[in-house]
């Protein structure tokens, strides 16, 4: 490691060290780092390591201080432009086979930048770490069992120091199973993955007042500790020829690792000094600072991640019971339901036009249909069975972040 650590300091002196304009960020132990298309082909066409070497830099003097790295890598359509014949308007299939060409290409790329270095005079040959790819699609991460073994395989990983380099599956995915963009595919594998920070690498600075393009008097925003509508407001469209994403999946992303206890970093990653910074425990760039009660990983899930299959309607009952007592979900407090959904399936709990809450529902469509309204004690003679006395209990229940 010591010779990464070397170029580290070596890329120091090119450029100035943090200021009085950085900010103090909590300390870290588990990370995910998301890096975007104009970082990883900044010309749109092919790899580069213009911007990465001094990304993987950063990686390996982390893991070097006993702190564990997740990569979330976008760029694997872009790095592959070019290779497959294609008119104005790429289509899918042709999208997806730039993709399983260019994951080849980027995953090479990742590997040849924490390959060891050359021995000097100064330092010993570096050893090598090496990476492993993840490729996810939303049915992935929605589908319970299958986010555990994400979950377990980045928790082998990591405990054998090979870090992983996630990204979405764009070789099969299409727009109904898409995430759609890797600033949120980063928030649920940090929330997959418990890490305690996510940093978001792009081509600008942080989160400003008003673009910064178009707009000299915009002000970077060092702090934000609520991200509501005003600050979602401030977002706008895709800020790269790239990218697939913007502004608001950035914050998109935040706000769900915020949620959830995780400390949120918006860097500008063309700039070697924002990893300086980093290296310092500061940011040069906004930070998004976590709630103070982290939630549990199921709450997690069942908050960001599940897909929801329908809705269940309660009274003012219900809903005084959920959020007043902590109670479960009960046929007698269901007024009505909405969407064909099976039995384990995550659903969401509407109370006047406003959804409450999510959980996994005990009951399918049909069988709520004959219970609701009903006490728990006639689910057996209305069914003839009893699977749960709840309707959703309150393990596998969270309440929306704007009531709870």
């Amino acid at each position: 490691m010591t010779s990464y650590l070397a170029r580290m300091t070596h890329s120091s002196q090119e450029y100035p060290h943090p200021s009085s304009s950085v900010s103090h960020i909590a300390p870290w132990q588990r990370a995910v780092i998301k890096v975007g298309s104009a970082l990883v082909s900044p010309h749109g066409n092919g790899c580069s390591t213009q911007y990465l070497r001094a990304i993987s830099d950063f990686i390996v003097a982390s893991i070097s201080q006993g702190k564990e790295v997740i990569v979330v890598s976008s760029g694997s359509i872009a790095a592959a432009r070019g290779s497959i014949k294609t008119g104005l308007k790429p289509s899918i299939a042709e999208k997806q086979a730039m993709a399983a060409i260019g994951q080849m290409r980027m995953m090479a790329n990742w590997a040849a930048l924490f390959a060891p270095l050359p021995a000097n005079e100064h330092s010993h040959k570096a050893s090598a770490i090496n990476c492993a790819q993840i490729l996810v699609t939303v049915e992935d991460l929605a589908d319970r069992k299958r986010f555990i073994n994400i979950k377990s395989t980045l928790e082998t990983l990591l405990i054998n120091k090979i870090i992983p380099i996630v990204n979405e599956n764009d070789t099969v995915a299409v727009d109904e199973i898409k995430v759609g963009d890797n600033d949120n595919l980063a928030a649920h594998t940090a929330i997959a993955a418990q890490a305690d920070c996510l940093i978001i690498c792009t081509d600008v600075d942080g989160l400003f007042t008003a673009n910064p393009r178009t707009s000299p008097s915009a002000q970077l925003i060092k702090h934000l500790s609520v991200i509501d509508a005003n600050v979602m407001a401030l977002a706008g469209g895709a800020g790269s020829a790239v990218g697939t994403g913007g502004m608001i999946t950035k914050l998109q992303a935040a706000q769900k690792c915020t949620q959830s206890g995780i400390q949120t970093i918006l860097i500008n990653g063309t700039k070697a000094s924002s990893f300086i910074a980093l290296a310092n425990n500061q940011c040069s760039g906004t930070i998004f600072m976590p709630h103070a009660k982290p939630k549990r990983a199921r709450q997690d899930w069942l908050a960001h991640t599940s897909k929801v299959k329908g809705k269940v309607f309660i009274d003012a009952g219900a809903a005084k019971a959920l959020f007043n007592t902590g109670a479960s979900l009960l046929a007698a407090g269901v007024v009505g339901t909405q969407g064909v959904f099976s039995a384990g399936d995550s659903i969401e709990i509407v109370h006047a036009d406003h959804t409450c809450a999510k959980g996994l529902v005990n009951y399918s469509s049909t069988e709520l249909t004959r219970i609701l309204g009903r006490p728990s004690s006639q689910i057996k003679a209305v069914l003839g069975y009893c699977e749960s006395e709840a309707v959703v209990h309150r393990d596998n229940l969270v309440l929306s972040a704007l009531d709870a």
